[in-house]
């Protein structure tokens, strides 16, 4: 008797994420996890407060599926206020389940079988996967380290007549870059000149270091082209709680929205509420506390891993570091991570898992720095002891 296959092909070259595997370890070895991006401190006490009202005063039912009316509003008010765009809170904005589900609900909504999607690469590690789904072909652009900048006449070189978006993601996870205004300019005359869409990953708008963030949907002619992506997670530290959003033209928001009901139904009601109180009480200042916050941290990692024997360069954005181990190691990156972790204490990952190569075909790994100063002093000091040993 013949069987039939009982899994589907699309996800048969699918893995586990390397980033929560690497947390696994991390909790088998008792390591420092350097390795996924979340913090290891409270969230601002304002929006624990919202929430815990919300539910005290019985907001535990269904959302409007698309997000609340406060969020919404708040969101309105914030892309005015931050970016002077004008942002219709009915027909244009989608609050869904994390910036991960975001971006599943705009490919599956907008992107066709045989398309295919510009992937800049390295890259966060569910956007290929997320390409597949919609049975079309994620087309890897690499960008070259150490820099890592956006060439425009080379990103061109890989626009095909089935060129349907480009994702782009700043600030940049894992590179920390924050692409430049003549960056994007480059981007966005390539979507112009071939009718292309672009999904913009601005998860980390309110983190960078240096330069400034520039959403792509306020350039010329890129408001109608351009699906914007963001969320709370990383900017309120508040990564469980799941909350991404959605700013797209009217037309492409109806039909997001339709896959996101179906895919979700909607965002958890009362965290929707203590994030829009927060939006709504916090300052200027809070940002800029936040940025300076983890510009320390920053430095406290960055000098433990340059004086642990690590090649790297400090990121202009988001809370990862690049790390070339090549001098420590000629280990495959998945090993060494995992013998990082075993014989310094502190675990990051492999930096395979970021680009469109075999696994251990790397000589990079990636670290987070979303942690308290003194557990980035600790791990540096690991990272110290375990070069010294080496040497």
């Amino acid at each position: 008797m013949t069987h039939k296959p009982r899994t589907a092909r699309r996800t048969r070259l699918f893995t586990e994420s390397v980033i929560r595997e690497m947390t696994r370890v991390a909790q088998e070895c008792g390591a420092l996890n350097l390795a996924q991006g979340f913090p290891d401190f409270p969230a601002p006490q304002v929006i624990k407060d919202a929430a815990c009202q919300a539910i005290q005063e019985d907001i535990n039912q269904y959302a409007i599926t698309w997000g609340s009316p406060r969020y919404r509003d708040a969101l309105v008010r914030k892309y005015r206020e931050w970016y002077g765009m004008e942002v219709n809170g009915e027909r244009e904005i989608t609050v869904t389940c994390g910036a991960t589900e975001a971006m599943a609900s705009i490919m599956l909504a907008v992107i066709n079988p045989g398309d295919e999607v510009i992937v800049l690469e390295p890259f966060y590690e569910n956007y290929g996967p997320d390409a597949i789904l919609c049975e079309a072909t994620p087309v890897f652009h690499r960008l070259e380290p150490p820099e890592f900048r956006l060439d425009a006449a080379r990103l061109e070189a890989d626009v095909t007549p089935r060129t349907r978006a480009i994702i782009l993601n700043t600030p940049n996870n894992p590179t920390g870059r924050v692409f430049d205004r003549e960056e994007l300019e480059g981007v966005a005359d390539i979507c112009r000149r071939h009718d292309i869409l672009a999904f913009t990953d601005e998860i980390y708008e309110h983190i960078y270091y240096e330069g400034e963030h520039i959403p792509l949907a306020t350039l010329p002619d890129m408001r109608e082209r351009t699906v914007t992506v963001s969320g709370a997670s990383k900017t309120y530290s508040v990564t469980g709680w799941r909350l991404g959003t959605i700013v797209a033209p009217a037309d492409l928001t109806d039909e997001i929205r339709k896959v996101h009901d179906f895919l979700t139904v909607g965002a958890p009601a009362p965290l929707q509420e203590g994030v829009a109180a927060a939006m709504n009480a916090l300052g200027p200042g809070f940002y800029e506390e936040l940025k300076q916050s983890y510009l320390a941290k920053r430095e406290v990692l960055y000098q433990g891993l340059r004086e642990g024997g690590f090649r790297c360069s400090a990121p202009e954005g988001a809370y990862y570091i690049m790390a070339d181990f090549s001098d420590l190691s000629d280990q495959d990156d998945d090993t060494f991570s995992r013998s990082l972790a075993r014989d310094a204490g502190v675990i990051p990952v492999p930096g395979s898992s970021f680009f469109n190569v075999q696994a251990g075909d790397s000589t990079y790994v990636r670290f987070v720095f979303c942690k308290k100063i003194d557990s980035l002093e600790t791990a540096s000091e690991r990272l110290r002891a375990y070069a010294r040993a080496g040497a």
